[in-house]
């Protein structure tokens, strides 16, 4: 007589890093005149501490790495930390096409009390699926704080396949990834088979990613709305799925127009700079956006509720 099928458990289970659940931002690096403001930098810090987000990502995509020097990528490292003092986690991004780049700044992450770092795949040389199992590997034998692997083929040229994220799991030091190939097969797969922490690496994706057994999202919308963000995960997390949905509903046209308008972070800097909280400044290559794209922009911020100027 065949076995009875056995029932999945209706308890969640706990993954590898649950503190870094919930609503993470990733963070703008902010310019005036082609220099890091860093009154700014900590203005807009101390603005996610009052939304309630559980952790920040100072210079990742977002925040304009591939422009910055490596002094003042360790800059901001340094100074995002000394900002939040304790009071919300950091997690910068500190990865590199050069495995000994990465592990560099990876390694000044951790020396300046980094609570993870944020490694981006290897881009433009498009390492075989064994060279970025060695890269992160590498990685996460040189700190001991954890590393989320950031998933981004549009960005890198190469996606980490599953099997591969997989083999990273039996890593200790790989905690995290940050899912934004826009797969949800390959999420579940991942999901299926680790206890890894797996983040939403696209705002509109977080509720269906949320659906499955992913811990939350490193937001970009989340510079302009944190308390938006954070209202779907706590609605999500307390089991009030219809509010969950509203809330999703809500965003998603925020996050459709707001990121589609341009490549991310024109289109945020632009943002911020209409509600008198940033400049507006990108670094080359980088420019800002058309005045077509701006006064639709305002529209969308506008038709949202923000408060634009």
């Amino acid at each position: 007589m065949p076995s009875p099928v056995e029932t999945p458990s209706q308890t969640p289970k706990p993954t590898r890093a649950e503190r870094f659940a919930g609503l993470s931002v990733a963070i703008v690096t902010p310019f005036r005149d082609g220099r890091i403001d860093s009154g700014r930098l900590r203005e807009q810090i101390e603005a996610q501490i009052t939304g309630g987000v559980s952790c920040i990502c100072p210079v990742g995509t977002t925040g304009e790495s591939p422009t910055l020097s490596h002094d003042e990528h360790e800059r901001v490292i340094k100074e995002s930390i000394q900002a939040a003092a304790g009071r919300i986690l950091v997690m910068p991004g500190t990865g590199s096409n050069s495995t000994a780049e990465a592990v560099r700044l990876t390694k000044c992450a951790a020396k300046e009390g980094a609570n993870a770092a944020l490694v981006v795949g290897p881009y433009y040389n498009r390492p075989t699926q064994q060279g970025i199992y060695e890269h992160f590997k590498a990685l996460a034998e040189a700190v001991e704080i954890p590393i989320c692997v950031y998933n981004i083929p549009a960005r890198t040229g190469r996606n980490i396949e599953p099997e591969t994220i997989i083999r990273l799991a039996e890593l200790p030091g790989i905690a995290m990834v940050k899912e934004a190939t826009g797969l949800m097969d390959q999420a579940s797969q991942i999901l299926g088979a680790t206890d890894l922490t797996v983040l939403s690496g696209d705002d509109s994706m977080t509720l269906p990613l949320l659906s499955i057994g992913g811990r939350g999202v490193i937001s970009v919308v989340g510079n302009l709305v944190p308390a938006d963000m954070r209202a779907l995960i706590d609605a999500f997390e307390q089991g009030d799925f219809a509010l969950a949905r509203r809330w999703h509903h809500r965003l998603f046209g925020l996050c459709r127009d707001l990121l589609g308008l341009a490549s991310n972070p024109i289109p945020i800097k632009a943002a911020l700079a209409m509600l008198g909280r940033d400049s507006g400044e990108v670094r080359l290559p980088l420019v800002p956006l058309e005045p077509a794209q701006a006064d639709k922009l305002r529209a969308v911020l506008i038709g949202y509720g923000l408060p634009v100027s």
